[in-house]
């Protein structure tokens, strides 16, 4: 981490230092650092909206704009993707200074202007057509992992993710096949990935804690209306191949079983 994050993570630990304001997620001298601030703006739409803004500093941060991740339980998806839109415009025009700062002032000002048009519409949605609405926007995503040495702490790390980001699905064994399921916003799965690929979950054969470096996004994909939605995130596991497809198949899920999980077994 060089010298200029560090100062400014420090700054912005001061600056949120309300609990829950700033988190560190994880840091890597090769993959950069992770960190959610959560802020409040205040008498938006008669509402306080709490957004949680996840950003990820690439190692040659600030000569590239960081990854950012919005989301909001006042805002609805499609919003919070057009707030995560106009904060990496902003960032290019701060590009080789620390940003993350004027990032966060930047849309406190501006929140209310970025979602203006989109609330109405947003609003109608949600009063006249709750089950269709609570469909739309949902993703899916199935992860394989080679391995998990700590697997009680392991399976740990991946339920708190789920439950911070309220994603439903599973985390699947069966024999020497480790599956993750997830299905949730769009932003959260991303988060989720970001985790995955940036936190020290797993240890290495020397019993150090390491990042998983051998998984594979099988498939990342909008949930269809064929497709079942789970109700929570279960850790299950499956003594035979025909248990586990019919876990895919009673979800709606018979092809995406078929087209990725079988090759594994190769």
């Amino acid at each position: 981490m060089s010298e200029l994050v560090r100062e400014e993570l420090s700054a912005l630990a001061a600056i949120y230092c309300e609990p829950g304001g700033c988190e560190l997620l994880a840091a890597s001298e090769t993959d950069g650092i992770s960190f959610r601030i959560q802020i409040t703006v205040k008498e938006l739409l008669d509402t306080d909206v709490l957004l949680k803004l996840l950003f990820h500093l690439p190692v040659n941060y600030p000569s590239t704009v960081p990854d950012i991740s919005v989301n909001s339980d006042q805002l609805t998806r499609a919003q919070c993707m057009d707030v995560k839109d106009k904060l990496l415009e902003q960032a290019k025009k701060h590009l080789s200074e620390p940003m993350v700062h004027d990032l966060i002032l930047w849309i406190q000002q501006h929140l209310k202007d970025v979602i203006k048009q989109s609330a109405t519409v947003c609003n109608e949605k949600t009063t006249l057509s709750k089950g269709a609405s609570a469909e739309d926007g949902i993703w899916m995503l199935l992860l394989h992992l080679d391995h998990m040495r700590a697997k009680a702490k392991y399976v740990k790390t991946v339920e708190k993710w789920a439950s911070d980001l309220r994603l439903t699905g599973r985390l699947m064994f069966m024999g020497k096949i480790i599956l993750i399921l997830l299905q949730g916003d769009r932003s959260s799965i991303k988060e989720y990935l970001i985790l995955q690929k940036t936190s020290k979950v797993d240890v290495n054969s020397s019993g150090k804690k390491c990042k998983e470096k051998m998984m594979s996004v099988l498939c990342e994909t909008e949930v269809q209306s064929q497709h079942k939605r789970f109700q929570k995130f279960e850790v299950k596991e499956y003594s035979t191949l025909k248990e586990l497809q019919k876990e895919f198949e009673t979800a709606g899920l018979t092809a995406l079983f078929s087209e990725f999980v079988p090759p594994l077994l190769k």
